[in-house]
């Protein structure tokens, strides 16, 4: 029987909402103090370099996900324009990532709601959505776009109310109602500084999300590079904001903390039990939307024979249910091994892999004339690959080895079981 390819119901507000949620999930309310340091006086710095590779990888996922209007991500687009071993490397690489981000999300949900246990409770918190997403409860795009806007607003009222209280000067303006201790800049450039960015690149990684709607969202050659221009504008305003906030509000303190949105909002009228609210919404909803994600990859590599078979099945509900088990067990050994810097590392190091085979791709596309109605630049791609693999080789060295020896480990199993099946 045929299986019924999925509606096309997402339109361009949906897909923005889905960018925001994704990447306004817990990436925002963790990954100032392990950027902070890295590079406690430059992370405006950071979050612009950050920000630039995110809009460089966002055009070329545009491009390719008008050219490919597949689900998938950069998995699908690898295999498609470059071959199945880059794309099993992406798509290894987005299976690793978005566990290890399931890990560091799971640490925020405990670093806001009970600081001196964040591992256990970030354990339930995987376990949790686990079970949701088991029996087929997910986020919706209405859902998306509601808990995007509230994070939004949340943050918006936050940064205006630090801003409003901290010293500022404007050339013959001046405002100084309250005098914060600044994090004074050291010998962090380019070191620290590219560090920081590679871990703020964490907080941005979510727009990949829409990328891989291209079976579900209207016009999606239209649709996903407005949705993702959108997406990604409103949260490099965002970032960008708290870069400038957050140091002036907490000072060197920032470096040490894990939960930093909650630390600032301290410093102002902001009710504390706001901001918990908040993070621990957007993060259990990234979490939701993580394990899906996961799952629905690793079950079309085992369709493709990329990963074991039995990971292809579905439960009941149309769910991979055994391929999001594996993630959450090795998400929950990272919570307790790892801790929320090494995660957040690991995470970042190979989503930039993924996005280096997406660029790559994405070259690939223009240099051969596969272009639909939006067409990025193939210098512009070829500089978005060397910076993914730049950045990536900034962050710390423990996450890069055991995420480097993951994706080797992978690749050796695979080529072992394509020698294996021709004999």
């Amino acid at each position: 029987m045929t299986a019924t390819a999925p509606t096309r119901r997402v339109g361009v507000g949906g897909a923005v909402g889905i960018g925001l949620g994704s990447m306004l999930g817990a990436g925002v309310f963790v990954v100032w103090g392990p950027a902070a340091a890295a590079a406690p006086g430059t992370l405006v710095a950071a979050v612009a370099i950050a920000g630039a590779v995110a809009a460089i990888n966002a055009g070329s996922s545009a491009q390719l996900a008008a050219v490919h209007p597949v689900a998938g991500g950069a998995y699908a687009y690898g295999r498609a324009e470059l071959g199945p071993w880059p794309g099993f490397v992406a798509g290894l690489a987005f299976v690793l990532g978005k566990t290890a981000s399931i890990a560091a999300i799971a640490l925020a949900v405990g670093a806001y709601l009970w600081p001196g246990h964040a591992a256990f409770v970030g354990t339930i918190a995987i376990v949790g959505a686990w079970n949701l997403n088991s029996r087929g409860v997910t986020r919706t795009s209405a859902a998306a776009v509601v808990l995007a806007s509230c994070v939004v607003s949340v943050l918006t009222v936050l940064i205006i109310t630090l801003a409003l209280q901290s010293s500022w000067s404007f050339g013959w303006f001046a405002y100084a109602p309250i005098q914060q201790p600044l994090a004074v800049a050291g010998t962090e450039w380019p070191g620290g500084t590219l560090q920081a960015a590679a871990l703020l690149f964490f907080a941005f990684a979510g727009y990949a999300r829409i990328a891989t709607l291209g079976e579900e969202v209207k016009e999606a050659a239209r649709t996903i590079p407005r949705a993702i221009a959108i997406a990604l504008s409103v949260v490099v305003v965002i970032y960008g904001s708290l870069a400038i906030v957050l140091p002036h509000a907490l000072g060197t303190a920032l470096a040490d903390l894990a939960a930093p949105i909650s630390a600032a909002a301290a410093t102002t009228w902001i009710p504390s039990w706001v901001i918990v609210v908040a993070a621990i919404a957007a993060a259990f909803g990234s979490l939701l939307a993580l394990t899906a994600g996961v799952g629905r990859t690793a079950m079309a590599m085992a369709r493709e024979g990329d990963l074991p078979r039995p990971l292809a099945r579905a439960n009941g509900h149309g769910v991979p249910a055994l391929a999001e088990s594996v993630a959450a067990v090795v998400a929950i050994g990272l919570v307790w091994a790892g801790g929320l810097t090494f995660a957040i590392a690991m995470s970042a190091f190979a989503v930039l892999l993924y996005y280096a085979v997406a660029n790559a791709a994405a070259w690939r596309a223009s240099r051969v004339g596969h272009i639909a109605t939006w067409r990025m630049p193939w210098p512009i791609s070829a500089l978005g690959l060397i910076l993914c693999v730049a950045l990536a080789l900034w962050l710390p060295i423990a996450a890069v080895v055991v995420a480097t020896g993951v994706l080797v480990l992978g690749v050796a199993v695979r080529a072992v079981s394509r020698l294996t099946s021709r004999e």
